[in-house]
């Protein structure tokens, strides 16, 4: 009888096992997880998932005199590394995890410093992970020994360098991050690959005109409504860009989705338009607009919590349109 419950129990526990795996991968599995960011373009600067709002509002302005200092060495030693602007995002999420951007006389334990370190783990000296660059060195070492860090959400890379009780606590501060590093970083472009900057040759004249001033406004800050020249909102940059390059687009996105021909979106070539819906089988749930540079890269007008961007894009990105448009193409006639 006991051998029986003992076998009945091992096929139940077998069989639970098989499901949870079946049923997660129908679902597509939860969480930070199923949010791709695109290598090797993925490491220029990552985005926020767009399924997440951002639970905490903090701006650049927002920062005191000692965060400021410290992000400015964060960046400046990935800089003397030659690490890419992902590692200092990744340095940023988990200092303001940690010690809110502060170094720290106190922490949990032994936890000291701005990464909350502790000696008897073997991360150095008090003197020593209380001395912020040695820190930030520190944690660049120990991050460069994370398997596929360049690949992955910036959060996840600091939680496995952190080991924290709360991994998901680390993606709040992606929004800050991108925008500290666009205000303070510098031009980035010597710190990543070439790829990542140089858009694909433009198809058109047309597109070539728009991406350039697309580009031109990097950096600018999103306000909602907005369309130029000292601001914009998602619909507003792609008006301009194409305006710049002689073609007239409608105001909003839901309305750009009909202006030019349509082709599927993994077809989508420089200077093409990308579009977000809630619901992808219906144009009218149309919230987001962007414009594709190839490479796996877009630039974009996202929201107000960061500046106008460049980012990678996945087609299999949620509430991605299933169609691009391609501006000052006529649309054929049935």
């Amino acid at each position: 009888m006991r051998r029986w419950l003992v076998g009945l129990l091992v096929i139940g526990v077998l069989g639970g096992l098989i499901a949870l795996a079946a049923i997660s991968t129908l679902l597509g599995g939860v969480g930070s997880g199923d949010f791709m960011f695109g290598a090797p373009c993925g490491s220029v600067l990552a985005t926020t998932d767009p399924r997440e709002a951002p639970r905490v509002a903090v701006r650049v302005s927002d920062l005191d005199a000692e965060q400021r200092a410290i992000v400015e060495q964060i960046i400046a030693i990935g800089k003397q590394r030659r690490l890419p602007p992902r590692a200092w995002q990744i340095a940023i999420q988990a200092g303001m995890t940690e010690s809110r951007l502060h170094n720290l006389p106190y922490g949990d334990r032994d936890s000291l410093g701005i990464f909350q370190m502790r000696p008897s783990q073997g991360w150095g000296s008090v003197a020593q992970v209380t001395d912020p660059v040695y820190e930030i060195n520190k944690f660049y070492d120990r991050l460069l020994m994370v398997p596929g860090w360049e690949n992955q959400r910036p959060g996840d890379s600091a939680q496995a360098i952190e080991r924290s009780a709360f991994p998901a606590r680390y993606h709040q501060w992606e929004p800050l991050a991108v925008n500290v590093i666009g205000t303070v970083g510098g031009d980035v472009t010597e710190y990543v690959k070439a790829s990542c900057t140089t858009p694909l040759p433009a198809p058109s004249e047309v597109a070539g005109r728009a991406i350039q001033y697309a580009l031109g406004e990097v950096g600018k800050p999103y306000v909602w409504g907005a369309t130029g020249p000292n601001a914009y909102d998602c619909s507003g940059l792609m008006l301009r860009s194409y305006q710049s390059a002689g073609v007239t687009l409608p105001r909003v996105a839901a309305q750009q989705y009909w202006a030019g021909t349509q082709l599927p979106v993994r077809q989508a070539q420089p200077g093409d338009l990308l579009f977000w819906g809630y619901d992808t089988s219906n144009p009218d749930t149309i919230h987001h607009v962007a414009m594709y540079l190839g490479n796996g890269r877009m630039v974009e007008a996202a929201n107000q919590t960061v500046p106008l961007r460049q980012r990678a894009v996945n087609f299999d990105e949620h509430e991605l349109m299933p169609l691009a448009v391609r501006p000052g193409v006529p649309v054929a006639k049935a």
